[in-house]
């Protein structure tokens, strides 16, 4: 069973609720890897508005997106990491998104010879009215709710509160937006994506089984749902859409961090043959962020990394990414 956890407490002072909300909250982290939280503030944008105004971006027409795809797609363009990932016939995890840094919703430091902090390529504002700004917005609060858990996470690991603020000082989140179209059943026969019953419902896998790179992830999930989580003992549990909350899964930075106390937990998507869309929020330290063992009894000791060449050597793994190995070779960390 998936942890349901009432998280209201973490934006408030310190007192007994809060910690009780810490202790849910790390023991969703270092046992199960997966959890969903409820009752966030206010001004944060959930369920299907917020989808609605995100998916607005898919009224692009195909030529206003291709400005805006990475070089990979559109060899024209100068951005390699951010931007517009098209439809690839012929791949299992049919897909279209973009992938949305800092930048748009607070003054970042961007830097041309490092992909991870490039410029994210926004549409014109006359193609779509207020998008820019609603995508800013949902950046904005989704980077508050992270910052909240990393608050949390620190204190129910017994550290200072603030322990990671430092590397998550001009981080580098990605806010990303995708569709999954529905398949002819033409293409569903010569791809044969894998098949599982839910139920008496038939439903393909869209996103096969991987862990996330980052610290956490914060996911809007439509109600068609169909995200699933690993359990310890191989079984996959689903994690139910809720319209008052958000699923939230740890990272393999967060795992290496700890030194395996947090648990990066493998999940996937399976889909009936219907569009489903969704919206993850991948909240992520500065790139050059140094990962250091943290002073956990116990904690096995490992080399410090930059957080850059971790995601970059992690994200090279999916397809949307491959073949962009030689763009970002690795920079170790400053002296």
């Amino acid at each position: 069973m998936i942890p349901v956890i009432d998280i209201a407490p973490i934006f408030g002072p310190a007192g007994p609720a809060r910690d009780r909300a810490d202790a849910a909250i790390i023991e969703a982290a270092t046992v199960h890897g997966f959890m969903t939280v409820t009752s966030l503030p206010a001004s944060v944008p959930l369920g299907e508005e917020a989808r609605a105004s995100m998916m607005r971006f898919f009224a692009l027409d195909q030529a206003a997106r291709l400005r805006l795809a990475r070089q990979k797609y559109a060899p024209g363009n100068a951005n390699i990491y951010r931007g517009y990932f098209p439809l690839k016939e012929g791949d299992p995890t049919y897909k279209e998104g973009i992938d949305l840094g800092p930048d748009i919703a607070d003054p970042v430091a961007i830097a041309a010879d490092d992909p991870l902090r490039e410029a994210t390529p926004l549409p014109d504002e006359h193609d779509l009215p207020g998008w820019r700004a609603e995508a800013a917005a949902y950046h904005r609060a989704m980077a508050g709710v992270g910052a909240a858990l990393m608050r949390a996470i620190a204190r129910g690991l017994g550290l200072n509160e603030d322990f990671f603020e430092a590397p998550f000082r001009d981080g580098v989140s990605t806010l990303r937006i995708i569709r999954y179209p529905a398949r002819s059943a033409e293409a569903l026969a010569d791809l044969a994506p894998e098949l599982i019953l839910d139920g008496d419902e038939r439903r393909y896998i869209v996103g096969t089984a991987h862990c996330d790179s980052g610290f956490v992830t914060l996911l809007n999930q439509d109600a068609l749902g169909g995200l699933h989580a690993r359990a310890r003992n191989g079984d996959w549990l689903d994690v139910p859409a809720r319209e008052d909350g958000l699923a939230v899964n740890f990272g393999q930075l967060l795992e290496r961090w700890t030194g395996g106390r947090v648990k990066a937990t493998e999940h996937r998507v399976a889909s009936p043959n219907r569009e489903r869309v969704s919206v993850p929020f991948f909240y992520e330290p500065a790139v050059d962020a140094v990962i250091r063992p943290l002073p956990l009894a116990g904690a096995p000791d490992f080399e410090p990394f930059a957080y850059g060449d971790h995601v970059w050597s992690w994200m090279s793994s999916f397809i949307e990414f491959q073949g962009l190995e030689d763009k970002r070779p690795p920079r170790g960390i400053a002296a």
